[in-house]
């Protein structure tokens, strides 16, 4: 009998999805590992199980403690689920230019959720800065910290690539991702070099941004935003992205991002989120480039149901000068 053993045990073995119409369109196989079939609904569940593991396994969180982390939402709603599974408090700062219904969700699964002003990094009221001095302040707590928490990025090494590399038998030519820790992009990136160092490995940036000018020049200088999309993005380059192997930037723009969204739903069948939309976007943009023949693989982060007061909503899309039925230029 094949049968998992509680939430944690369905964590990752996530399905690889060839997305038909983009792969015949470019004449590439363009693969997405559905992430969003995790227990919680994103690829977000596997750095909260290892950095949960993590902090047990180094006896920084025993039974009874309290978890405390800074999120735009998805690790948020990963830590909360296990916090349950494992009987542990939680506690959640979160920006307060999140989708509604990423509030409601932690909030039903028990978590306290604490808003804080959206501001940047290098403001002391940030939001992980904020969860950061709270789990400082309070006794039997863990801040789990996943942008500069390296268990994040080995919850990638160990699960992600090699899933990856067993599921399309080795035959990967490049691999997009988009950043926000940096934990997915950084983790798959070092297990696929290591398999084969021609694997390309491609951030795939939104607006608002400094990490496709990273990748491009060295420096990590800010692009213009804000962006439609939601907790990807960086002002920083994190430990968790720091020294991993990265060939390429490509920038996606968010009627891009908007435009893949409402392509791979109306064609596909598919209702995803933002971040997936960016990643796809630019999956497409290296097979264009790459030319017919070669096998690009992403990842499909989350559904689209977390976003349906913004990216769904006409209105909000109109009054940001974004077209939900402009097709995607190919």
């Amino acid at each position: 009998m094949d049968i998992k053993n509680g939430f944690e045990d369905t964590v990752g073995n996530t399905p690889m999805i060839r997305l038909t119409k983009l792969s015949e369109a470019t004449g590439c196989e363009i693969l997405g590992k559905a992430e969003f079939m995790n227990p919680g609904g994103s690829v977000k569940d596997r750095a909260a199980l290892w950095i949960i593991r993590d902090a047990e396994a180094r006896g920084l969180l025993k039974p009874g403690g309290t978890v405390v982390e800074g999120t735009a939402g998805n690790t948020g709603i990963g830590i909360a689920h296990i916090c349950n599974a494992r009987g542990y408090d939680c506690v959640i700062y979160m920006p307060d230019n999140q989708s509604q219904e990423k509030v409601d969700i932690l909030r039903t699964l028990g978590a306290e959720v604490r808003l804080v002003k959206t501001v940047p990094y290098k403001d002391p009221m940030n939001y992980q800065k904020q969860a950061g001095r709270y789990a400082a302040e309070l006794a039997g707590a863990v801040w789990a910290n996943q942008f500069d928490n390296v268990a994040n990025r080995l919850a990638h090494v160990e699960s992600t690539g090699p899933e990856i590399w067993a599921q399309t038998d080795g035959h990967v030519d490049a691999f997009t991702c988009s950043v926000g820790t940096g934990g997915t992009l950084a983790g798959v990136s070092r297990y696929l070099k290591e398999k084969n160092p021609k694997i390309e490995i491609v951030l795939a940036d939104p607006p608002g941004s400094a990490l496709f000018n990273w990748v491009k020049t060295g420096e990590a200088v800010m692009s213009p935003g804000p962006s439609l999309t939601e907790g990807i993005g960086n002002s920083r380059v994190t430990d968790n992205l720091a020294d991993s192997p990265i060939d390429d930037a490509v920038q996606v723009s968010d009627q891009e991002t908007l435009s893949m969204v409402y392509d791979l739903l109306r064609a596909d069948g598919w209702f995803f989120g933002s971040s997936t939309g960016v990643n796809v976007a630019a999956a497409v943009r290296v097979a264009q480039r790459l030319g017919p023949g070669h096998t690009i693989v992403t990842i499909l982060c989350d559904g689209g149901g977390k976003y349906q007061s913004r990216l769904f909503n006409r209105e909000w899309l109109a009054g940001r000068g974004l077209d939900p039925d402009a097709p995607f230029p190919m």
